[in-house]
């Protein structure tokens, strides 16, 4: 059985093999599919619902 994965920040899926896996102190897994998604997330802090490039994107009407 394969297991797919999704980027905690984008919401795309993560190709077998690639990708990275960021563990937290309190023991959560975050994943990643590149390093915009992981710097955009934990460095930058930012908010994936405003940005356009994210399936997580909401457009206000």
């Amino acid at each position: 059985m394969i297991r797919r994965y999704k980027c905690s920040f984008c919401s795309h899926y993560i190709p077998r093999t690639t990708g990275q896996m960021y563990v937290k102190t309190d023991g959560s897994i975050l994943r990643f599919c590149s390093k915009k998604c992981r710097i955009s997330l934990l460095e930058h802090k930012r908010n994936p619902r405003k940005l356009k490039w994210t399936t997580k994107y909401e457009k206000k009407f």
